[in-house]
């Protein structure tokens, strides 16, 4: 236990040092501006990893997150969901903007798109980018491919798995990883087992992790809900799934 603490210090402390290294890229949705990050290796040519933050923006774990990317030879940029000015200070904002997008998945889709641009334009390769997500960056990954857009597969990370039953199920062609905290009180049986059957009806190539003893936000080290044991675990399977599909 006491080994698996001190990796996981040693992990973040590393991640911290690097993520001081990424560079501010602004972009535009109409009038918009975004401003997302990426990683020093931008304008090589190398896999790229697209990541959206949780809900209250771009956060510690995500640059944390790029940081250990760039270590592994991606490219990675963390995407602007909300926009320059709009970013929530407290829960309660944070609630009402990410339900917004939620909501209107579509523009999620949208702004998701534009940051998988900018990646792209930083040299990643066109057809060698994932998506990983983390809270509701997860439900984004989801909506990734659900939205067709032009990856190779996406990364849920306590995602909520939620979606509006009114929606049609189709085909899905991104791989998928769904890691999934066993005691996450936001996943109702009912969430778990309709996307299931989204992903079986729509034949994509997908997986579910479950971690146990996790609640919700079990991977972010300033949380509360942080289990250092099942984080490094689901790390390592998210390094497992990019590298089987972008290298």
């Amino acid at each position: 236990m006491i080994r698996s603490i001190l990796l996981t210090t040693m992990m973040i402390t590393s991640g911290t040092f690097f993520s001081q290294k990424l560079k501010t890229v602004s972009y535009q949705d109409g009038s918009q501006k975004l401003n997302g990050l990426i990683t020093s290796n931008a304008g090589k040519k190398l896999p790229g990893v697209l990541i959206l933050p949780a809900w209250k923006g771009i956060d510690e774990e995500a640059k944390t997150a790029a940081a250990e990317l760039e270590k592994q030879g991606y490219i990675a940029f963390i995407a602007d969901i909300y926009g320059e000015g709009k970013i929530p200070a407290d829960n309660e904002s944070a609630a009402k903007s990410s339900g917004y997008y939620k909501q209107n998945y579509q523009e999620y889709q949208k702004r998701i798109s534009l940051a998988l641009e900018q990646l792209k334009k930083n040299g990643a390769i066109s057809d060698k980018i994932a998506v990983i997500g983390y809270c509701f960056g997860g439900t984004g990954a989801l909506e990734s491919a659900r939205g067709h857009l032009p990856v190779a597969g996406v990364v849920s990370i306590h995602g909520s798995l939620s979606r509006d039953q009114s929606r049609k199920n189709e085909p899905l062609t991104a791989k998928i990883l769904v890691e999934n905290p066993a005691d996450d009180k936001s996943v109702t049986p009912d969430d778990y087992n309709n996307l299931i059957k989204e992903m079986n009806d729509g034949n994509a190539d997908w997986q579910i992790i479950t971690y146990a003893h996790s609640k919700h936000t079990f991977t972010d080290p300033k949380s509360p809900d942080y289990n250092a044991t099942m984080a490094k675990r689901a790390w390592n399977h998210t390094l497992m799934f990019l590298k089987e599909i972008l290298k």
